[in-house]
């Protein structure tokens, strides 16, 4: 029996309400190994016996991207040192970032909102009403008591037969996509006295709050439904005590600013255990790409969305929308246009590309970005040369893939591109396209095609501009990623500002700050559809522009930044 089933065992069927799991939780950090402090050199022995990064699901999104960073991070301060990635899901295009040597265990269920265990546990804590000490309170307790032991002692005896002391969690302490996930890893933690590095990408109070505390006006947040139960007072207690959870062997580490200061002036955490880190961008990014390497990414584009083709087939937008639930139970890449069977080479000059670099979720409001191809093609001086020019091809290419639980969301970028399609004869509409490439970056053709795959940072070189409307962002990654490769970005000031103006650097040097076009929130200015045509058709207007923000990210951003940041971590950690 591991250490950590027989902690639990006299616990496993004690809980009869939320009540209970706190007195628990107050029993295992009161029976927790003793904090001690350690010397450099002891602490480090103990780390490179290996370390464990902790989320919900490995794949290509922002989350598993910046992992990957941190991991390769670590491989810089401890050569050889071994490395677990333990989620509920590893998707196949996870095999992009993770190397092979690296080491996976999956834990089933551990995945987060709908896709933990079908989502019925996240919607009757989060979507439905659950009254204290109401039948389906307490029963609700009993369920998410269950799961978490049950993560617990898979998740405890893998970091016990593999001497791992140091978990790395992402995101579960903070977004609470799967509560028993997270009440698993704080079990854990504290039974067997693990360090532990909570990566927060995105607190739940961002874009969320109480109903009670919306102006009469106020749009509904897209975390507000975390504040469901908020008057189930033990239920609740217990859920702001757990996100994030503040550990004798605990230090939290925050992508900005607004989030250091809610911890330390809202929540009472230790400053000096509470740290920002920054993104880091690798070299590959900064491509100076010329026309000849373009379009040799866009080649290799088209045979992903083709499905092995040199060009791409349309399907009728009207026939997926029709068909859409079932594309999201296999989402493969797909070329939309107005009519079946138009073709498409991305390849050919005279393509205006748009890339919306995300997954599609409601926050993203890809939408926007066919608001704005459907108002430049009733805009003079952007008509006066595409409708004249028949090879001139407009299209929006979106790169991730739809979490089944945001099909709403994609429904409404489908519309939105119908509604443009509609909108301009159809000769025209049949020269607008919406593709989706879903994650993918490979295809099996290329190896007989003797064609390299896709990287991310190629991928933005497919680009004439970055559209990037979103609503809210824990960082904005897309802003910096785009400006390294040299692609000029059109961005919202999204939610909260402190982290956009971070990002774009406001209060730095002239010569540190990235240049960007704004998204408006409302209509389109005359003058803002004046530039994004200048932007389109006059790419040679953009040059400095362009290499202004390649030397404003070479600058800011880097992988030694990161070492000198995690080197600052195990300073703190040892002396816990």
């Amino acid at each position: 029996m591991s250490i950590v089933e027989n902690s639990l065992k006299d616990y496993v069927n004690s809980v009869s309400n939320w009540q209970d799991i706190s007195i628990i939780l107050d029993k295992i950090v009161t029976s927790a190994p003793q904090s001690q402090v350690l010397s450099q050199a002891e602490f480090n022995n103990i780390v490179e016996q290996g370390a464990a990064f902790v989320t919900y699901d490995f794949g290509i999104d922002g989350v598993s991207i910046e992992i990957f960073k941190y991991a390769e991070c670590l491989e810089r301060i401890f050569p050889g040192l071994p490395l677990h990635f333990i989620g509920g899901d590893f998707h196949e295009k996870a095999d992009v970032i993770l190397k092979d040597y690296w080491k996976r265990f999956t834990i089933d269920g551990f995945n987060g909102w709908d896709k933990w265990f079908g989502g019925k546990m996240f919607s009757k804590l989060f979507y439905e009403d659950m009254p204290q000490d109401s039948q389906q309170s307490n029963a609700a307790a009993k369920e998410i008591w269950k799961e978490a032991c049950a993560f617990a002692v898979k998740l405890g005896s893998y970091l016990e037969e593999h001497d791992i002391r140091l978990a790395i969690p992402v995101n579960i302490p903070t977004n609470p996509g799967n509560v028993a996930a997270m009440l698993a890893i704080i079990l854990v933690s504290e039974i067997l006295g693990t360090y532990v590095i909570s990566s927060n990408h995105d607190f739940y109070w961002e874009g969320g709050k109480p109903a009670s505390e919306h102006a009469p006006d106020e749009h509904p947040g897209p975390r507000d439904h975390f504040f469901r139960n908020i008057d189930n007072k033990p239920f609740f207690e217990l859920f702001k005590r757990m996100y994030p959870w503040n550990g004798n062997k605990w230090i939290q580490v925050n992508i900005n600013s607004p989030q250091t200061k809610a911890l330390t002036t809202k929540f009472g955490f230790d400053t000096k255990r509470v740290f920002e880190l920054g993104t880091s961008i690798s070299d590959k990014f900064f491509i100076h790409s010329d026309r000849d390497f373009v379009r040799s990414v866009r080649k290799r584009m088209n045979y992903i969305v083709s499905d092995g083709k040199p060009e791409i087939t349309t399907v009728d937008i009207r026939k997926h929308i029709k068909n859409l639930s079932k594309w999201m139970h296999n989402e493969v890449p797909v070329g939309l246009g107005n009519r079946d069977g138009l073709k498409l080479d991305l390849s050919a000059d005279k393509i205006i590309y748009c890339l919306q670099p995300t997954r599609v979720i409601y926050r993203k409001h890809i939408d926007r970005d066919l608001e704005l191809m459907q108002s430049l093609l009733q805009f003079k001086p952007f008509t006066e040369k595409f409708n004249t020019d028949p090879e001139y091809k407009l299209l929006l290419h979106i790169t991730g893939p739809t979490p089944i639980e945001h099909q709403t969301d994609l429904e409404d970028v489908l519309k939105a591109y119908e509604a443009l399609c509609d909108s301009v004869p159809q000769d025209i509409a049949d020269r607008v396209f919406l593709i989706f490439s879903v994650g993918n970056e490979n295809h099996h053709c290329f190896e007989k095609l003797n064609l390299k795959p896709l990287c991310i940072e190629a991928i933005y070189q497919l680009a004439d501009v970055i559209l990037f409307p979103s609503e809210t962002e824990g960082r904005g990654l897309p802003i910096i990623e785009s400006s390294a490769g040299g692609i000029p970005i059109v961005c919202r000031r999204y939610y909260p500002e402190e982290v956009f103006a971070e990002v774009i650097g406001e209060k730095l040097p002239e010569s540190e700050q990235i240049k960007y076009l704004l998204f408006p929130v409302e209509e389109f200015s005359t003058e803002f559809l004046k530039n994004v045509t200048d932007m389109l058709f006059h790419p040679e207007h953009y040059i400095e522009w362009k290499a202004h923000n390649r030397e404003a990210v070479k600058h800011r951003y880097s992988m030694k930044m990161i070492v000198r940041k995690f080197n600052e971590f195990f300073k703190v950690l040892c002396q816990s």
